[in-house]
């Protein structure tokens, strides 16, 4: 019993590093972190953009392996979640900058006049789709 568990620590610190080597290879190899800085003109705030993502990662891992289940007001829990949305947006949006995925995906399919068109459509769709996520499922 006390090999087994042996080998699932050093099976899940494992795994757990392969998946945080990803996420730096992820952000360091795109560039997400410089562009996004660059982009919001936030040179002076390096080390806060630094900061906040490995809080990030770190809060979220804890919240989520620890099993905390937070009883907040909803203004609260609102705010939480709009951090939340914007961290994956502006992490999906540095992607796409670096990528440029938009630019690429409207030439090929002949839609350059109406690329404003299909980036509020992914917007509003993204939009859509989380609040019938949140109030159909979660509520």
């Amino acid at each position: 019993m006390q090999m087994i568990n042996v080998l699932e620590i050093i099976i899940g610190l494992a795994a757990g590093l392969a998946v945080g080597a990803g996420f730096v290879a992820f952000l360091t190899v795109l560039g997400i972190i410089p562009r996004l800085i660059q982009l919001a003109k936030g040179r002076k705030y390096i080390l806060y953009f630094e900061a906040s993502v490995v809080m990030g990662a770190w809060m979220g891992t804890i919240l989520s392996f620890d099993g905390v289940s937070l009883q907040l007001p909803i203004i609260f829990m609102i705010i939480w979640g709009c951090f939340h949305g914007i961290f994956i947006g502006m992490l999906a949006a540095g992607l796409t900058e670096v990528l440029n995925v938009f630019p690429i995906i409207t030439k090929r399919i002949g839609m350059e006049t109406h690329l404003l068109w299909l980036l509020g459509a992914l917007v509003f769709g993204k939009i859509f789709g989380s609040l019938f996520q949140w109030i159909i499922f979660v509520q």
